[in-house]
Order: C-alpha cells, then structure tokens, then sequence
C-alpha cells in the first residue's frame, strides 16, 4: 500500500480513540471484589472485561486515597460486604504437582507445556491454551 495516497482525513479518523467510561459504582465493585481476601486481581479483571493492569492501578489508587475510595467511603461498598459469586467456567483439566511426577504426555495441538525453574525447583505444567492459563501463567511468571 502506497501511504502517500492516504488522506489527512484518514490519519485523523484512525487517531481517534474511544475511550471506555466506568462508573464510580462499577469501579468500587470491582476494586472491592479484588481486595477480598484469596482473590485474584486478574480473574476479577477478565471476569469483568477489564484489562487487569488497570484494575490493579484503580486498586493502588484507591489504596492511596485516589477517585474510587470516595464511592467507597460514600456507601457503595458496605452493599457489598456479603459473598459475591464469579462466574467460572469448569477447568478441563488442572496441572498437577507430584514429587515423581509421571512422563509426559504428548500435548494436544491447543495445549502448551510449561516449565519453571526457581532455585532448585523445577514445575512442569501442561495447561490448555486458554485466558485462565493465560492469566494464571502472568501470576507466576510476574
């Protein structure tokens, strides 16, 4: 493609960004569903279609006194004191430790195999290819 047939018009249609807007309320939601005790940030993030880098921002923020501690503190969070349930898909199958672990099995085409080194410990994982391995693969590694 010849770029300099692209009009000034063009550059400027695909400069433009939509930004997504959240509500105070939603971002309370999600920044006390995060703080809850064994939660993770990244499961929370994906169960509620955000990136989970910015979630993890919006929960510092809140933590130093930022925008969505003000919903907090204005009674959004005591209506979510109780039990929140995620919505989780069943896991097709989950990588297990073993001190004698079995040989591997070949891996399916949409299955990765992992293995992480720390120390003097070596984990083997297969996982399928999917966003749970994918986020639980950024908690390890991060």
């Amino acid at each position: 493609m010849d770029t300099s047939q692209i009009g000034t018009q063009d550059v400027a249609a695909a400069a433009k960004r939509r930004w997504r807007r959240h509500s105070p309320e939603f971002k309370a939601r999600v920044i006390e569903l995060a703080r809850q005790p064994g939660a993770s940030v990244a499961a929370v993030a994906l169960a509620n279609g955000l990136n989970a880098n910015m979630l993890r921002r919006w929960v510092h923020e809140a933590a130093a006194g930022g925008g969505a501690s003000k919903v907090a503190a204005a009674g959004v969070a005591p209506a979510l004191a109780g039990f929140v349930q995620l919505p989780m898909r069943e896991p097709e199958h989950h990588a297990v430790l073993d001190a004698h672990p079995a040989p591997p099995a070949v891996p399916r085409p949409s299955d990765i195999t992992v293995e992480i080194h720390r120390g003097g410990t070596t984990v083997n994982a297969r996982l399928p290819m999917d966003e749970r391995s994918a986020a639980w693969l950024r908690e390890v590694l991060g």
